[in-house]
């Protein structure tokens, strides 16, 4: 049986969503971004293992999603920051429960050893 708004006719909000939030890095960024505004190149500290243009890339398909807004100041050197949209924010929720089912997946999956690894992530 398939769930309501989930036919062949019409597209899947699930999938939607997916296609939006999806991909290796966007869900990470978006949940370090629930703690505030943050630069460019502190999203790159935050994300070690990812280059500096796939988060480019990302952050530029989040923007033109409107989920991330991109504010340029006028200073000399410019600075920009990066921080979630009012949309964006509406993921808050969404993005804590990922967070969570991943700190229980990992606990069942690795024991107790995986605790330490989950509260980092507590914000």
């Amino acid at each position: 049986m398939r769930s309501k708004g989930c036919d062949q006719s019409s597209r899947c909000p699930v999938e939607a969503c997916l296609e939006i939030i999806g991909g290796k890095w966007k869900g990470v960024i978006l949940f370090h971004l629930l703690g505030g505004p943050k630069r460019f190149n502190e999203l790159h500290r935050l994300l070690p293992n990812v280059t500096q243009r796939i988060l480019v890339r990302q952050l530029r398909e989040l923007e033109a999603d409107k989920i991330v807004v991109r504010t340029i100041y006028p200073e000399v050197p410019p600075k920009v920051e990066y921080s979630l949209s009012e949309f964006g924010m509406t993921l808050k929720p969404i993005l804590r429960l990922l967070r969570e089912w991943g700190v229980n997946y990992l606990n069942q999956k690795l024991g107790s050893s995986a605790e330490s690894v989950g509260t980092r992530w507590i914000r």
